[in-house]
């Protein structure tokens, strides 16, 4: 009985607080300008694979109508697969391009909400700060301190 009493003490002077990663590169001044960055660096490349999509949808139609005469069939069928193959390669390297970039724009950013994050621990006097969490209480959620500290500076 006196261990308990000891442990629910202690626990209530333990302080303890949240922040929510995610939503901090969604929500922070710093990573909604590196996410305006990317879009930006990579909107050519979107743009087109967008349009090799759409060519080759309309190619398909074509096809589908059966608008295109017999002996142009197979050379289309040709284009159509060449261009298939064209829209998942490009796909895949914008993919893998794109998760590389956004990786290197948020390690910058991730050094800077872990700051904000020590600061507001030594200010407030926090002793435990998580990141992760199947589930906590809102009132111990500091997020939007957290994104108001990065936007200060």
């Amino acid at each position: 009985m006196g261990l308990a009493f000891v442990s629910s003490a202690f626990a209530a002077e333990v302080r303890i607080g949240f922040v929510e990663p995610d939503r901090i590169l969604r929500e922070s001044a710093p990573g909604l300008r590196a996410g305006k960055k990317l879009d930006k660096e990579f909107d050519a490349r979107k743009n087109e694979v967008q349009r090799l999509a759409t060519l080759g949808k309309a190619l398909q139609q074509l096809m589908d109508k059966g608008a295109i005469a017999e002996v142009d069939r197979r050379i289309k069928e040709r284009e159509l697969i060449k261009m298939n193959q064209d829209y998942q390669r490009m796909m895949r390297e914008l993919n893998e391009d794109m998760n590389t970039r956004r990786n290197e724009e948020y390690s910058g950013l991730q050094e800077r909400v872990r700051t904000a994050i020590e600061q507001i621990a030594k200010n407030e006097k926090y002793d435990l700060i998580v990141q992760d969490a199947a589930w906590f209480n809102p009132k111990i959620d500091i997020t939007d301190k957290v994104i108001k500290l990065l936007a200060d500076k």
